[in-house]
């Protein structure tokens, strides 16, 4: 009885083994033609770029200014003697006050009484150096603080690897 068993298992395992050898297989030269194919349609993005680059390189190209040039008599100082901080990294991506999404890469500011878009020339009394912010957002609550810069706002006029708070002076750009 055992040789029967064992006899009808080994026909049951070639009879398997034959059932898979006539299954036709995937073979490598599908494969590497679908490689192939992507290649291909790589290349094809690849040259529609291109040619969209020189298409747009003919095209006269548009400046839009990336600073605000103004008069010195278009600015009313508000305060001389202002302490301005800067918002920490973990606020970068969470909506403002204003609605807008904040970016510490950007040219904006917090203030407790300026209305939204208003335009602030921020200068460092030490330094002299001054940028130009855009208020989007309420704050600091900080007892002390008159304004928050972004970090990027707040690094161009304060002295290098500085941190924490400056003594600035606030000027409104003057309505025409």
């Amino acid at each position: 009885m055992k040789q029967i068993f064992s006899f009808l298992l080994c026909l049951l395992l070639v009879n398997t083994i034959e059932a898979q050898k006539k299954q036709p297989k995937k073979t490598k030269t599908q494969k590497t033609t679908t490689v192939v194919q992507k290649n291909a349609s790589a290349k094809t993005v690849a040259i529609q770029d291109t040619v969209k680059a020189e298409a747009l390189s003919k095209v006269t190209k548009t400046w839009l200014p990336d600073t605000l040039l103004a008069p010195k008599e278009a600015y009313k100082i508000v305060k001389n003697e202002a302490h301005a901080s800067y918002y920490a990294d973990k606020f970068t991506g969470r909506k403002t006050a204003s609605g807008k999404i904040f970016n510490n890469n950007g040219y904006t500011a917090a203030h407790r009484k300026y209305p939204f878009g208003t335009k602030l020339k921020v200068t460092n009394n030490k330094t002299g150096k001054s940028v130009i912010v855009t208020v989007t957002d309420r704050g600091p609550f900080v007892k002390g603080r008159d304004i928050d810069l972004t970090k990027r706002a707040f690094m161009e006029i304060a002295p290098k690897s500085y941190g924490g708070s400056i003594k600035v002076s606030i000027a409104e750009l003057a309505k025409p």
